[in-house]
């Protein structure tokens, strides 16, 4: 297990936020070596005792629960150090790194725009045999910068030694899709375009982009959610069964879903997609400002926080089932689940007027929780039918996602990671999209802040499958 994690971009919100209360999460599981230790690389001209101050102040003051024991503070923050880096200047990165002997992890928390520079700063810095790289997303801005970053990076590290972290793969509900496909013998069996309806999964938020609006607005709700997250459960939940679990196996049927969904026509994408940008309202008891007026926005770039794609998957198992991935910010509603809708049975011994209705499978992602719908007789009358379900909530995970991540990459094991021609063709999938939108040919709807989103008509927003 690698025991030093060199996080450059330290000052940033990812460590306080994230990777420090992770890496404490680790101490307390008893998961991290002896020795372990935090080197911490940023610009600002800090000494290691103001960093650990700070990140303490940032610690303490978290809304995030639950905090780290004090025991596992101290512990981790003192073996943490800081350094006043540049880290895009070869010669300043060099001299840290160039006192390391074992293994690393160097962590890229930093933005986007920085990632191409620092990369090749690490190159020249001669890592010892073994560094382990590790890039957050988004990984790229479309498919042409991304396949530029891969160059990059083969360039100078091996494939096996590159991490590009989607937290969202961390999530036990999330893991527990592979569980529940793979290890009932009752759904397998139903789990194909004979059986289901439509399958979608959501991620609707009451969160605005109030605070990192500046960030935001370059990057949108299509790019930010539905690009890699989103994109990632379709995956999971559309591939084909697994002969073994392991990296290559888990991240080759990953491919596969992504090569299989359809590439939208103009056309296409004007029915089926939808974008949308928050308005006056109000969202979880708060009055909200105009996405516009947030701190950092163009309205020029008419960005979207509401964004909707219905696809398509083109093999066997999936033709003709729509795949609805939908996200917003400042909405009405917590909604975070894949929910898959079963067909309704072919006849009802009922009577004439009575339609059985659909069973619902709804894999809840925050909080966790899995519940199944389905139809008994109401009390006492044979002809008339209720929908029950059956549901478990599961306890607080064991590591959050993040810590659960970290201990992956610090035993250098790729599973959970995105590989690079991953990262390519999920691109491939929202390129068409983003042109279609930037074009003008998708119109951004208004919707008031906490109400469900944009209003739909029957001529977008479809939910049936492209065909």
């Amino acid at each position: 297990m690698i025991a030093t994690l060199v996080i450059l971009g330290a000052s940033g919100d990812l460590t306080s936020r994230f990777l420090m209360p992770a890496l404490m999460r680790l101490y307390e599981a008893g998961r991290l070596p002896a020795g372990f230790r935090v080197v911490g690389l940023a610009r600002d001209d800090w000494d290691t005792a103001m960093f650990r101050r700070h990140l303490e102040g940032k610690l303490s003051s978290s809304a995030r629960s639950p905090i780290p024991s004090a025991s596992a503070r101290q512990a981790v923050l003192a073996s943490t150090e800081y350094h006043p880096v540049d880290v895009t200047d070869s010669d300043q990165l060099a001299e840290v790194l160039g006192k390391e002997t074992q293994p690393v992890v160097a962590y890229l928390a930093l933005p986007p725009s920085l990632f191409k520079p620092t990369i090749e700063t690490l190159a020249t810095c001669r890592l010892p045999r073994g560094s382990k790289l590790v890039v957050e997303k988004p990984f790229g801005t479309d498919l042409a910068s991304a396949c530029d970053l891969n160059r990059l990076l083969h360039e100078s590290f091996p494939e096996q030694d590159v991490f590009r972290l989607d937290h969202f793969l961390g999530k036990q509900t999330v893991q527990n899709i592979l569980g529940l496909r793979f290890a009932n013998r009752v759904f397998e069996p139903l789990w194909n375009a004979q059986h289901i309806e439509r399958v979608e999964i959501v991620w609707d938020e009451t969160l605005t982009a109030a605070g990192r609006a500046s960030f935001y607005d370059g990057t949108g709700a299509l790019r930010d959610m539905i690009q890699n997250h989103l994109l990632q459960l379709l995956a999971l939940v559309a591939m084909e069964p697994l002969h073994s679990l392991d990296e290559r196996t888990l991240r080759d049927r990953k491919v596969d879903v992504f090569r299989a969904v359809r590439r939208l026509a103009p056309g296409e994408i004007d029915r089926h997609t939808v974008r949308g940008r928050y308005g006056h309202g109000a969202a979880d008891g708060r009055e909200v400002s105009p996405y516009v007026d947030e701190a950092g926005v163009d309205p020029g770039r008419k960005t979207e926080t509401f964004a909707q794609a219905v696809l398509s998957i083109d093999n066997w198992r999936w033709t003709g089932v729509p795949f609805v991935l939908r996200t917003g910010k400042a909405l009405g509603c917590n909604r975070r689940e894949v929910v898959v809708h079963f067909k309704p049975v072919p006849h009802v011994a009922f009577g004439q007027e009575t339609q059985a209705p659909s069973n619902v499978l709804t894999i809840e992602l925050a909080p966790d929780r899995i519940a199944l719908s389905v139809n008994v007789n109401k009390p006492g009358d044979l002809f008339e039918m209720e929908q029950v379900a059956l549901d478990r909530s599961f306890g607080p995970e064991g590591l959050p996602a993040y810590a659960r991540l970290l201990l992956d990459v610090l035993n250098g094991d790729p599973m959970l990671s995105i590989r690079d021609d991953e990262a390519e063709e999920s691109w491939r999938i929202v390129e068409p999209i983003l042109a279609r939108w930037a074009e003008g040919g998708v119109p951004l709807l208004e919707y008031a802040a906490g109400t469900e989103g944009p209003p739909l008509s029957p001529s977008r927003g479809d939910f049936t499958a492209p065909a």
